[in-house]
C-alpha cells in the first residue's frame, strides 16, 4: 500500500472544525494552543464557535484551516500512521509542507495569515469572485473564459473531470457563469471565498509572498511532495519556494496531481483535515483508489489503514 496524505484548502472550513480532535487528543490541543500563542487570538474558539463571517475572512481562514489540518496530521502520526507522499489543495499545500518537514508549523501559521492578508489587499472584498463550473470539460471552460467581454476571468482550479473553478473580476465571473450555463454546464455556483486566488489578480500578492519566503527556513522534504502549480514531485527547497509563489497566480492542477500520484503507485488517499471535498474529488479522478477522510472519524481511518498495511 502506498498512501498519500492530502490536505484541504479554503472552502473546507466550517464552524466546529477540529473540535472532536481537540476534545480527545492532547497533541491536537497543543497544536491549537501553539497557533493561538503565535497569532494572539483564540484559534480554537474561532474554529469551534465562529462567528462564521470571521472564520471566512481569508487571513483568518488560512491559519485556522492549517491548524485544524496539522492537528489531525499529528494525531495520525501519534497513532503510527504516516504517508508515502503528501499534497495539498491550494492553502493545503502549506499543511503538506509542514507534514513533509519542509517548514515548521509555527512558521506556516504566521506565513498563511500573511498570505491571506496579501491576497485580501490585492483584491478588495466584493471586487473579485470565484465560481465552480460543473459539467463542462476543460476546453469548454477555457473557451467560456476567453469569450467573456466584461472583464478578466480565467480558470483557477482544474479539480476533477467536470468540475473546474474560475476566478476573476466579479462582473466577469458572473458573465462566465451565465455563458457556462448556456454552453451546457449543469451548475455554476459562486464560492464562499473572499479573494479570487490562482489567477492574475494575485500577481501583487505573489510578489509580496516571494519576499516573505526569503525570511523562512526551508529544509528538503522528508517525504515526496506533489505540487499544485505543475502537478510534479518536488524535492528541492528552491523548487518548492518557486512553486508556492507560482501557485498563487496560476491555475491549480489538482486532477493532474492526483493522476501523477496514482501513476506513481499511490493506491490510498487520506484527506487530513476538515471536510471531505478532496476525498470526493479523488473518487471521481481515480475511482480505483481508496479514499478516506479524517473528518468522518480519525479512529476509523487509523483502523482501516492499519488493517490494509
Amino acid at each position: 500500500m502506498s498512501t498519500a496524505f492530502i490536505f484541504p484548502g479554503q472552502g473546507s472550513q466550517y464552524v466546529g472544525m477540529g473540535k472532536a480532535l481537540h476534545e480527545e487528543y492532547r497533541v491536537a490541543r497543543e497544536t491549537f494552543e501553539e497557533a493561538s500563542e503565535l497569532l494572539g487570538y483564540d484559534v480554537a474558539g474561532l474554529c469551534f464557535d465562529g462567528p462564521k463571517e470571521e472564520l471566512n475572512r481569508t487571513f483568518r481562514t488560512q491559519p485556522c484551516l492549517l491548524t485544524a489540518s496539522i492537528a489531525a496530521y499529528r494525531v495520525l502520526v501519534s497513532e503510527g500512521v504516516t504517508p508515502s507522499v503528501v499534497a495539498g489543495h491550494s492553502l493545503g499545500e502549506y499543511s503538506a509542507l509542514v507534514a513533509a518537514g519542509v517548514i515548521e508549523f509555527g512558521d506556516a501559521v504566521l506565513l498563511t495569515e500573511k498570505r491571506g492578508r496579501f491576497m485580501q489587499s490585492a483584491v478588495p472584498e466584493s471586487v473579485g469572485l470565484m465560481a465552480a463550473i460543473l459539467g463542462l470539460q476543460r476546453e469548454q471552460v477555457d473557451e467560456v473564459c476567453l469569450s467573456v467581454s466584461s472583464g478578466y476571468v480565467s480558470p483557477a482550479n482544474y479539480n476533477c473531470p467536470g468540475q473546474i473553478v474560475i476566478a476573476g473580476k466579479k462582473e466577469a465571473v458572473e458573465e462566465a457563469m451565465r455563458l457556462a450555463r448556456e454552453a451546457g454546464a449543469k451548475r455554476a455556483l459562486p464560492l464562499a471565498v473572499s479573494a479570487p486566488s490562482h489567477c492574475a489578480l494575485m500577481i501583487e500578492a505573489s510578489r509580496r509572498l516571494a519576499e516573505e519566503l526569503r525570511n523562512i527556513h526551508f529544509t528538503p522534504p522528508k517525504v515526496p511532495v506533489v505540487n499544485n502549480a505543475d502537478a510534479m514531485y518536488l524535492n528541492t527547497v528552491d523548487s518548492i519556494k518557486a512553486s508556492l509563489v507560482k501557485q498563487l497566480d496560476s491555475p491549480l492542477l489538482w486532477e493532474d496531481s492526483v493522476r501523477n500520484m496514482t501513476d506513481s503507485g499511490v493506491d490510498t488517499f487520506v484527506e487530513v483535515g476538515p471536510g471531505k471535498v478532496l476525498s470526493g474529488l479523488v473518487k471521481r479522478i481515480a475511482p480505483e483508489a481508496a479514499a478516506f477522510n479524517t473528518d468522518a472519524g480519525i479512529d476509523q481511518v487509523v483502523r482501516e489503514l492499519k488493517s490494509r498495511s
